[in-house]
């Protein structure tokens, strides 16, 4: 058990934790949540030691172990990728160095009836068995398979971890992390710089972990899938929910709701005994019962209702100007860095009011692209054009890390702001939650969402009519991102968006292109329609799957994205009539099947499914029919429409 007790925390004239106490169980897996700048990673460094409270204390039973993914790391040099994935298990490769050391004594010593020998023999039986015991033999086979579980593919093992970036050396870190297999595991934002396949192997990983885990995350449905328990840290207080994230929600409203009747229904009582009293006071009959009454009112325990932070940032985008039809186009696009092929020849054609997603394997070239097709970067062969009247807003992964920390908030947005915004700049800084004081603080003293939210204020200074956001989600709590996501879904102009938060992308998009092998792969939909496909194929790691000759995509069922599609014929009307009734009936087909497949997965949600083998088998067979059914019908789909010229 590990217990808080206490926790005192000021800085300044704010206190960031006022007197907390909370307890955390040796198999709970929790989910750490707050608005930005709230305190949660702060709590997560008074809990490993790394940061001292002002008062209170942290305790764990004599002997655990702990483990702390910081959102900050750093890796030293000079070791490759599998060396120091390695390291993890330096208490074994000690056994490993002492067998090794004993067997070559063996092999000069000859005494073998004297005392130390058989002192040494008894040590290297010992050590061998405990050697097997945990997991010596197969610590590098473990290495490999959570390496390749986070991203990491075979030949990236012995590359130096120098030439990876700091979002793959966080995975370097987290493997580690995740091989040690600590009593308590802490993650601060493990999903930050996580692909989408990553993310749900890292779910099922800490699923069946069999310590303690402590995650902060703003990816609503890992913590759903993942935390089976909810702290919430909201002005000074922490609120403890026995439920996952969507539950918490629930239960958050919840108590709120009958606090705040309790809190009504009190106020009414109190008020009126006051009336009664008051009226007795008056009668000198009964002034001694008006006495005995307010005495009795004076021991009445008061309701106070708890603060809670319900401010959310105003954001809106400012209207798009009209671009022409045709927002951009690359054509044969390739990029390379040294012997490094990040794209091969790609083509992509974005369409005036288009809403595209880029997912995929990080290291794919995802943001490469983006880059590329604003002109941030050049390509190394290929051809860019941006259509007629475009005018670009770029929202970098790193935006909020490039903010000078030397400088205010304000002077941060005098910097970004055309004159004719100055005046309004206070304004628009106090609608992303920064009024009064705080537009004076330097940047280096906020929170990574607040650093977040600042730079997205600076962002909206100038009109745009393509708006290209890459990881615009990380850092940024769940208020912030449910006021963007409906921002995004009220802007009017082309949106390109990457992420791996798949929560956000769900209904944001309507075309879905994944990054794999140097090449496109459109998916029609949003992301929810693109990861059924996926996982329908995932039957071996996705890391494993190589693309199918003569230009398929790996999995089959997506062909490589077309800057430009061959010209229609026209059609009849007849034809025409029979092609939109394929069109209208495919679509109930797709609507009939999606509901027998969520049927399916709702009967395999109850936990006691799984104690009928011969019933998981034939109901898992009857998913993958009606899977498979779904995705020719889409595709049957798809194709009329084309020839519809929908």
């Amino acid at each position: 058990m590990l217990t808080a007790t206490g926790i005192y925390q000021q800085y300044g004239d704010r206190v960031l934790f006022d007197r907390v106490t909370f307890s955390i169980g040796t198999r709970d897996k929790v989910g750490l949540v707050g608005r930005n700048g709230a305190g949660k990673s702060t709590m997560l460094k008074i809990i490993a030691g790394d940061v001292n409270s002002d008062e209170g204390k942290v305790q764990r039973e004599t002997g655990s172990t702990l483990g702390f993914l910081h959102q900050e790391m750093d890796l030293p040099s000079g070791n490759t990728v599998m060396e120091e994935t390695l390291t993890a298990f330096a208490h074994i490769q000690e056994m490993e160095d002492r067998l090794e050391a004993l067997n070559k004594e063996m092999e000069v010593r000859t005494d073998y009836t004297s005392d130390s020998y058989s002192e040494m023999l008894e040590e290297f039986t010992h050590l061998t068995e405990k050697f097997a015991l945990v997991g010596g033999i197969t610590m590098e086979a473990e290495a490999e398979r959570v390496l390749k579980g986070l991203g990491f593919s075979q030949k990236d093992f012995n590359r130096q971890t120098t030439e990876f970036s700091g979002g793959w050396q966080m995975r370097i870190e987290l493997a580690k992390m995740l091989l040690q297999r600590p009593d308590y595991l802490m993650l601060d934002e493990p999903t930050n710089h996580l692909d989408i396949e990553s993310i749900i192997w890292l779910e099922n990983w800490l699923s069946s972990y069999s310590g303690a885990v402590i995650t902060i995350s703003h990816d609503r449905q890992f913590l759903d899938n993942v935390t089976n328990r909810t702290l919430e840290i909201e002005l000074g207080k922490v609120y403890d929910y026995k439920a996952g994230y969507s539950k918490y929600v629930e239960l958050q409203a919840e108590r709120r709701e009958k606090a705040e009747a309790a809190y009504l229904n009190q106020q009414k009582v109190i008020a009126d005994k006051e009336r009664t009293i008051n009226r007795f006071m008056a009668k000198a009959t009964k002034t001694k019962m008006a006495q005995s009454m307010q005495k009795q009112l004076d021991k009445i325990e008061r309701i106070e209702l708890d603060e809670t932070n319900t401010a959310v940032m105003n954001l809106r985008f400012p209207p798009a100007p009209r671009s022409g039809a045709i927002t951009l186009l690359a054509k044969n696009v390739t990029k390379t860095y040294g012997k490094l092929n990040v794209l091969r020849g790609v083509d992509l054609k974005v369409d005036r009011g288009d809403r595209v997603a880029f997912v995929g394997q990080n290291g794919q070239g995802k943001t490469t692209l983006a880059k590329i097709l604003i002109g941030k970067i050049p390509a190394t062969a290929g051809e860019i054009t941006l259509g007629h009247n475009v005018s670009v807003g770029y929202y970098a992964q790193n935006q909020s890390d490039a903010l000078d920390g030397n400088k205010t908030l304000l002077e941060t947005m005098e910097e970004s702001s055309p004159p004719e915004m100055r005046t309004r700049l206070r304004g628009i800084l106090g609608a992303f939650l920064f009024s009064g004081e705080d537009q004076d603080k330097k940047v280096m003293v906020l929170s990574g969402g607040e650093r977040a939210r600042l730079a997205l204020a600076c962002m909206l200074l100038r009109p745009f009519n393509l708006l290209v956001l890459d990881e615009p989600t990380n850092h940024l709590d769940m208020a912030s991102k449910d006021m963007l996501k409906q921002a995004l879904m009220d802007y009017d102009g082309t949106l390109l968006v990457v992420s791996h938060d798949r929560e956000f992308l769900a209904g944001l998009t309507t075309r879905t292109i994944e990054f794999r092998d140097h090449q496109l792969y459109e998916h029609l939909g949003d992301v929810n329609a693109f990861l059924e496909k996926r996982q329908l194929q995932d039957m071996r790691s996705v890391e494993l799957e190589k693309p199918k000759q003569n230009g398929a995509s790996p999995n089959g069922t997506s062909a490589p994205v077309n800057p430009a599609p061959a010209p229609r014929r026209n059609l009849s009307n007849e034809e025409r009539r029979a092609l939109q009734k394929e069109v209208s009936t495919a679509e109930r087909r797709i609507e009939r099947l999606e509901k027998e497949i969520e049927k399916i997965h709702l009967e395999m949600s109850d936990p006691d499914f799984y104690d009928d083998s011969d019933r998981v088998e034939k109901t898992a067979t009857r998913l993958k029919e009606k899977q498979t059914e779904l995705e020719t019908v889409m595709e049957e789909w798809e194709a009329a429409s084309l020839d519809l010229g929908e």
